[in-house]
């Protein structure tokens, strides 16, 4: 080998040394700025909090059933509304309820 080839093969070997040592680096700190996994208290208490609106939505729901059930009931012994009317506000009263529990699991 003349010596310009050896100076062609020495600066190849330097700059894929600096590239694999700098790949190297970053990918070190960015595994110590963002952690790859949460740890057990944190994974607990956030599926607690997802339970404990799961648990709010339903309830939620279940409430707006049973006040629109209340509802019918009462606009059919009012007899002052035909019973589409009864129900549309049935409808209306848990399509309500819906969208309140959709809050809540959002939140």
């Amino acid at each position: 080998m003349t010596r310009q080839n050896v100076n062609w093969v020495q600066a190849l070997g330097l700059g894929a040394t600096v590239f694999a040592l700098s790949a190297l680096v970053i990918t070190d700190s960015l595994q110590w700025t963002s952690p790859a996994y949460a740890s057990g208290a944190e994974r607990r208490d956030r599926r607690d909090d997802r339970q404990d609106d799961r648990r709010d939505a339903r309830d939620t729901r279940k409430e707006g059933r049973e006040a629109a059930r209340e509802a019918k009931q009462e606009c059919k012994k009012a007899d002052d509304k035909s019973n589409r009317e009864c129900r549309q506000e049935k409808r209306d009263a848990k399509d309500d309820a819906r969208d309140a529990a959709r809050d809540i699991k959002r939140d």
